[in-house]
């Protein structure tokens, strides 16, 4: 299997991207270094005084916000799992537990740091690595992957990214993998709120109806299979058939 480009070692910013989503990339890579950095945030008084951002300082939020997509479709073991935006998942989602094979694909540097440090100690067997590259470019080998996954992702871009996403996510896919994405409910009581403090957080997300999604999966020749509702979000669970 082939990674897209050079596996990143943490030090460098994310490469210019040339297509429409390019400087949005950016946005969303430098927000998260941010974070994963454990850099403080300079956000105005009245947003501090927000209950969401008092969650989020108190570690409180990510449990609540964070989709387990294992509750829809669990990793067997020995599968190639694709974990796209994937954060530092690794060292937090139970993948020891299910013995099923890690592959990463991030957009921010510091992420990829961590986990090409730490993964390896935590369970080198598993830990395939991590490429760092935006959604809609996953240079593998066609048909790598038994699952695609990508939660948390889809909100920080307009539809007509997502779905250059699927299309490259059907050919990294075997024959009936599956892909496991989730996406903003702009009706949750939490989504304004959340969406103002990721706005100040440097990142600025999309409030996209949830009926648009299935007719998105539909117009790529895909269909989904179920969908649960958390939270924040609804996980989709998505197949080609053929």
């Amino acid at each position: 299997m082939k990674g897209a480009g050079t596996k990143d070692d943490g030090r460098g910013r994310l490469p210019a991207d040339p297509s429409p989503w390019g400087a949005q990339l950016q946005v969303v890579a430098r927000r998260y270094d941010h974070e994963f950095s454990g850099k403080a945030f300079d956000l105005p008084p009245e947003v501090e005084e927000m209950p969401v951002f008092q969650d989020w300082i108190a570690g409180t939020l990510t449990p609540r916000i964070s989709t387990p997509f294992w509750e829809s479709a669990k990793p067997r073991r020995r599968d190639r799992c694709l974990d796209i935006g994937c954060g530092i998942s690794f060292l937090i989602y139970p993948w020891r537990d299910w013995e099923a094979l890690f592959h990463g694909h991030e957009i921010s540097p510091v992420a990829c740091q961590a986990l090409t440090s730490r993964g390896p100690q935590l369970n080198s067997k598993l830990f395939k690595g991590v490429t760092q590259g935006p959604a809609h470019r996953l240079e593998y080998e066609p048909h790598s992957f038994d699952m695609a996954i990508a939660t948390g992702v889809s909100c920080y871009y307009p539809a007509d990214y997502w779905a250059t996403v699927l299309q490259q996510v059907k050919k990294i896919l075997k024959p009936g993998g599956l892909f496991l994405f989730d996406a903003l409910n702009p009706e949750a009581e939490l989504a304004e709120p959340w969406a103002i403090l990721e706005t100040y957080l440097g990142a600025e997300v999309y409030l996209e109806a949830l009926d648009r999604w299935p007719a998105l999966v539909k117009t790529e020749g895909a269909r989904v299979v179920s969908s649960r509702d958390y939270e924040l979000f609804r996980l989709f669970k998505v197949k080609w058939d053929g």
